[in-house]
């Protein structure tokens, strides 16, 4: 017997059995374990967020983008597509996310608390990216339900909800909520949306390589983007399949043959049209009526028929002038009261994003000389005032003519008709150069003008958008027409946020009379028999001027009929010289290509101003200038590219 605490025996207590330890254990921690979780429950369940709505959806706002006919050209924002049966897909596709994303996800109850722990260890003994542990259901879970905060307190409902998840659905309807939710980069929510969006497909028609693709994206749908990061996205899809051949997804051989066939990514959406236009009025959109917090429309100035001869003609034109090292192209048109009609800014959306049509400065060669010979029309001189062909020099610059021959007396029709660079030199610097650049500025060239001589014969950096809409006064009559894209915003229950036509303010004349009869003369005859013959267009009233730089990195054709007006400008990237392309060329046929496509829609009208006979020179023997075989040269002469000699240093060089 033992003693007691008195002095006393008391009786021995008997030894549980195993049986009796396991049962009072088990319900010691079973009742702390109900602590726990009512408490648990106490704390995270008090404000979760309401439950009913799991199947609305919530998104940001999209931006519908329409031609002026009201065809739809393109969606940008958040993009949806009905919800996919999972039945209808090959088991691979929803086998690739479970492999990749949760493995355990037909045995567990809506967590895993081996994978919990894991990722807690590995998150307190590593630095950088934290590891998470959730499973398909709580990612199911925070996206329905809750915000992306990284709390304690989120981490908690979320578990709670994934619980209530696995209660309420089968694992197969769980897994095709996610697959139909989750968020696939570039827009795209759901299964559908994504396989539209990335492969112009129906998720039914997915190949194991491109399931394997897509279920990488869950981890970083920025960072691992078929569009932008196409290399690691296909790392990405390797390990995906590597885990589905050990989930027995898929075979060896399966995962063999799925890595040699290519997965071909589209940059944009089958439906997604005139791209290089839509992002340059969706840069606009947001600084004209803010965020938008609901579905917009946006009503443009693009008529997309046309817009589909313009992207077919410059992709044709630098397709079958590669030996000639054509590598892009840009072209834009506007009509006359500067709407954009059609907007291509380089030879393919899919190949290139980079905006050549605005982004882009290039220097636009002899293409600049209208501003110069307007000058001189204004300050009185007319198409037919003799000036001579010869070597000039002006302080320590000589330009020359590209094949050193010189034409000695023609007038200054002939001069701007056969792009003669000494004439338009000399002539600057008769007129002054800052004229010259104001000029170019009132008619809507909005980029640096440098006042070196060497402007005259186009040293001047220029975007297609600006050399279009300054080149649309000769073709509307003299008026400024500044290009536009927008010509409405509005909600898509109709509310209007903005209209062009509200705060369209009056039309400023920039050209007057006799200066733009004489132009108009002049650069017709730059088409009729100078150097941009290869842009006639039969049967149409048409006028222009060709531009090449030295050393052949940039070439321009700018034309025009009534009332409307395209810049077409080809070119390299890098500005590295082409071979022999000049202004009269590969520009000139894209611009004719596309025009002949569009000035039968446009029932294009006659260059406006009619025409106005120059006075004669007093002393010429008009008798004697027929006879004069220098006066007029005969048939075309080629695009003589402009020799600036050296830039300025502000400049970059031809």
């Amino acid at each position: 017997m033992a003693n007691g605490p008195f002095g006393g025996n008391r009786p021995a207590q008997p030894q549980r059995t195993p049986l009796q330890a396991a049962l009072y254990w088990g319900t010691v921690v079973g009742v702390w374990g109900l602590i726990f979780i009512v408490a648990f429950f106490a704390v995270f369940a008090s404000d979760l967020p309401d439950t009913s709505k799991l199947y609305d959806v919530k998104r940001q706002p999209s931006i519908n983008y329409l031609d002026r006919s009201g065809a739809l050209l393109a969606v940008r924002g958040s993009q949806y597509a009905p919800p996919v049966d999972i039945d209808a897909l090959p088991k691979y596709v929803p086998a690739a996310f479970v492999a990749i994303e949760d493995r355990q996800f037909y045995h567990h109850f809506g967590f895993n608390p081996w994978g919990i722990m894991r990722s807690v260890a590995w998150n307190m003994t590593h630095d950088g990216p934290q590891r998470g542990g959730s499973t398909i259901t709580q990612q199911l879970a925070k996206n329905l339900f809750l915000s992306p905060a990284q709390t304690y307190r989120r981490k908690g409902q979320e578990l709670i909800l994934a619980v209530w998840l696995e209660m309420k659905f089968s694992k197969k309807q769980i897994l095709a909520l996610y697959m139909n939710r989750v968020y696939f980069g570039a827009g795209a929510y759901g299964i559908e949306a994504a396989s539209q969006r990335y492969f112009n497909k129906p998720a039914s028609q997915l190949t194991i390589g491109e399931a394997a693709l897509l279920a990488g994206l869950m981890k970083a749908p920025a960072r691992y983007s078929p569009v932008s990061a196409s290399e690691r996205a296909a790392r990405r899809a390797t390990v995906v399949l590597d885990e589905m051949v050990r989930t027995k997804a898929i075979t060896r051989q399966e995962m063999e043959d799925a890595i040699k066939e290519p997965v071909r990514v589209s940059a944009t959406l089958a439906n997604q049209r005139a791209q290089y236009f839509t992002d340059y009025v969706d840069a606009q959109v947001r600084a004209l009526v803010g965020e938008p917090t609901e579905d917009l429309v946006v009503e443009t100035t693009l008529d997309l028929p046309i817009q589909v001869a313009a992207e077919r003609s410059v992709k044709l034109g630098v397709e079958g002038h590669v030996k000639q090292d054509v590598e892009q192209a840009a072209l834009v048109a506007i009509d006359g009261e500067g709407r954009i009609r059609a907007y291509v800014g380089g030879a393919d959306y899919g190949e290139s994003q980079f905006d050549r049509a605005t982004t882009a400065r290039r220097q636009a060669g002899s293409a600049f000389k209208p501003f110069v010979y307007l000058t001189a029309m204004e300050q009185g001189r007319t198409p037919n005032v003799m000036v001579v062909d010869e070597p000039v020099k002006i302080g320590d610059w000589e330009p020359r003519n590209y094949t050193n021959k010189y034409l000695g007396s023609i007038t200054m029709q002939t001069a701007l008709a056969q792009s003669i660079n000494t004439v338009a030199a000399r002539l600057a610097n008769e007129v002054g150069t800052a004229n010259v650049a104001a000029t170019a500025r009132r008619l809507g060239i909005a980029s640096k003008i440098q006042l070196d001589p060497s402007m005259a014969l186009g040293a001047v950096e220029v975007s297609p958008l600006e050399m279009a809409q300054s080149y649309a006064a000769f073709s509307n009559g003299g008026f400024l027409a500044k290009g536009y894209g927008i010509e409405r915003i509005r909600t898509a229950s109709g509310k209007v946020l903005y209209d062009h036509g509200v705060e369209k303010a009056s039309r400023a004349a920039v050209i007057g009379s006799p200066a733009l009869q004489y132009m108009n003369q002049m650069m017709r005859q730059v088409v009729a028999a100078g150097t941009g013959t290869r842009a006639k267009v039969a049967g149409y009233d048409i006028a222009g001027k060709t531009g090449t730089t030295s050393d052949y990195r940039d070439a321009w054709f700018v034309g025009y009929s009534g009332g409307f007006v395209a810049a077409v400008w080809t070119g390299r990237d890098d500005n590295t010289p082409m071979k022999k392309v000049t202004g009269g060329g590969v520009p000139a046929e894209i611009w004719r290509n596309f025009m002949a496509a569009a000035l039968p829609r446009l029932k294009s009208t006659p260059i406006p101003g009619g025409f106005i006979e120059p006075p004669p020179i007093a002393g010429v023997d008009p008798i004697g200038d027929l006879l004069d075989p220098s006066a007029a040269p005969e048939g075309p002469a080629a695009e003589i590219p402009a020799q600036a000699g050296p830039p300025p240093a502000d400049q970059l060089p031809y």
